[in-house]
């Protein structure tokens, strides 16, 4: 059982575009930041509540997103601060995997000790 840490857009493709994609995630503990949940709810305009989002969303693990993780992410590692927001949280998380399929952050390879990879 691994820590794998979603990025928002594999958030999106769990919840909206791939459903599938959860039975490669069963049995493994599933981290994310609030702001991929905020990304979800604004890009896809989903109304608050929704049921079904909430109840799939519920079953993570949110990485808090405070000040520390911000004072880290406006310094790096890429230029886009969403991207470092995610890489810190997964950081904090303790994750082992940090599953992604922005082709930047997969060149990157590792973060730390967290493996960035697009599949499991």
């Amino acid at each position: 059982m691994a820590n794998i840490y979603l990025d928002t857009n594999k958030v999106v493709d769990l919840l909206v575009r791939n459903p599938e994609l959860s039975g490669t995630l069963s049995g493994h503990h599933i981290c994310l930041s609030p702001l991929s949940a905020h990304i979800l709810f604004y890009t896809e305009k989903f109304p608050v509540p929704t049921p079904s989002i909430n109840k799939s969303l519920m079953t993570m693990k949110f990485v808090s997103f405070d000040d520390r993780i911000l004072q880290k992410a406006i310094n790096g590692p890429t230029k886009d601060l969403e991207d470092n927001i995610q890489l810190h949280s997964a950081v904090e998380a303790d994750c082992d995997i940090f599953l992604t399929s922005d082709k930047k952050l997969l060149k990157m390879d590792y973060f730390g000790k967290v493996k960035i990879s697009s599949s499991i």
